[in-house]
């Protein structure tokens, strides 16, 4: 006897929905916690586009105070040299309208009394219409009557591991807005989409076109990316996935498309947007708040509690929602009860495109801009946290989005930032081995 996929939106699982949701908000809540004042000032602006590209750079001490009144100077491939100072938020920016090879220097001599910098110079490649960052790293630390002080090791350790712990809550949060959808057509489908981050990838590189090239006010420029990424879903389904399912192709068959489709989107990105990092908008917003993080990492955090709660919600209290966990749980039996399956997948595949284009835009925001390879760079992360939730449960999505997010940003207390991403690996692995069905999962029966 043959026991099919069974359920991972199941009704035992509900008891973890609402612990959920609150310590969802608890999480962002968290992130309120003093740990040291910052001041307001006014931040240097640029904005790249067809012409121009920005590099930028902020100077912080070790206890992430701005470093002001520092020289930096600009050496282009051709023509002379700028000099920028910093103000009192530590940031420096140059507009360019070359591409090329620029060299960063800082002057040493301009820096406080007892603050070191480890290199004082850097080559970069800049490329027209985006933002080239130039991070340099300082040790020391200044108290507010510009006195240079060294905190203690443990002083310091402490505030960093605060700090990683906050940016891994607004990369989980991202994540979780990925992985639900991720989750949800693995759930009614049987599908791991390998294309799903290409998505992520798609919501940066047209929030880049209608704001960054067009000129849109981000807020409209957001809500037509992620409606247009919406549109692709019911594309996809409409002129891929939904005729491959009628003409029977077996899972396998589906997933390697996806492969092929996650590669082709890949280097189109490449062919219309170049190798370098594009932006929504050049401006370069100030680190501030009690976790020193920028405005826009704060909207998008509370952007991304209020949808994750409403995705919920709409799981739980709408009737499309019950649906679509009928679906999840048995298409046989749900097709048998009169629910149409094919119109519920259609939709899923919305609903999944949509808030994958949210999390592309919000990602580009905070990070400062998305490139070709970034949903790459993602899908493994997105992966993890859906094996670890449990696939095929939107709420699992969540608890292991957050998880792998806090995970991966505090391995960069004891591992390289190059290695960071390959603990979402380790935890896929020790998953599996452990507990194959997730946290919010329950076993399968085949055989």
């Amino acid at each position: 006897m043959h026991f099919s996929r069974l359920s991972r939106s199941r009704s035992g699982s509900k008891k973890w929905v609402l612990p959920t949701l609150v310590a969802l908000l608890l999480a962002f809540l968290a992130t309120f916690i003093p740990v040291g004042a910052t001041a307001s000032a006014a931040v240097p602006t640029c904005s790249p586009d067809a012409t121009t590209a920005c590099v930028r750079g902020t100077l912080l001490d070790d206890d992430s105070n701005a470093v002001a009144k520092v020289s930096v100077t600009l050496t282009p491939p051709t023509g002379p040299e700028e000099t920028e100072v910093t103000g009192s938020t530590g940031q420096w920016v140059f507009s360019v309208h070359e591409k090329g090879q620029y060299k960063v220097s800082v002057d040493t001599s301009t820096l406080p009394k007892g603050l070191k910098l480890a290199v004082a110079s850097k080559t970069l490649t800049v490329a027209l219409s985006s933002l080239a960052p130039a991070a340099f790293d300082i040790t020391g630390s200044q108290t507010s009557d510009g006195h240079v002080v060294q905190q203690s090791a443990t002083s310091l350790y402490l505030l960093r591991v605060w700090q990683q712990f906050a940016s891994g809550l607004r990369l989980g949060l991202l994540i979780a807005l990925a992985s639900i959808g991720l989750s949800l057509v693995y759930g009614t489908t049987g599908l791991s989409n390998f294309a799903h981050a290409e998505q992520v990838t798609l919501g940066g590189m047209l929030g880049f076109t209608f704001a960054g090239v067009l000129g849109l006010n981000l807020i409209v420029a957001s809500v037509i990316t992620v409606i247009l990424c919406a549109l692709t879903g019911y594309l996809q389904d409409k002129f891929i996935w939904g005729p491959l399912r009628k003409r029977g192709l077996g899972l396998n068959q589906l997933m390697i498309v996806t492969i092929g489709l996650s590669i082709a989107l890949e280097y189109t990105y490449q062919y219309f947007y170049g190798g370098q990092p594009v932006a929504m908008t050049g401006i370069i917003q100030q680190n501030t708040g009690p976790l020193y993080m920028t405005p826009i990492s704060y909207l998008s955090m509370a952007i991304a509690v209020v949808v994750l709660v409403a995705v919920g919600l709409f799981l739980l209290k709408t009737r499309i929602g019950r649906a679509t966990r009928a679906v999840s749980d048995n298409r046989a039996l749900a097709a048998a009860s009169g629910i149409d399956v094919d119109r519920i997948i259609r939709l899923v595949w919305i609903i999944s495109t949509g808030l994958a284009g949210l999390a592309g835009v919000l990602y580009s925001l905070v990070q400062g801009g998305m490139q070709w390879s970034t949903g790459l760079q993602l899908l493994l992360l997105m992966f993890a946290a859906v094996t670890l939730g449990g696939l095929g449960t939107a709420f699992g999505a969540l608890v292991g989005s957050m998880i792998i997010g806090v995970v991966v940003e505090m391995s960069n207390l004891v591992l390289s930032a190059d290695l960071k991403y390959a603990t979402a690996l380790v935890i896929l692995i020790l998953v599996l081995l452990v507990r194959p069905q997730g946290i919010l999962g329950r076993r399968e029966r085949i055989g």
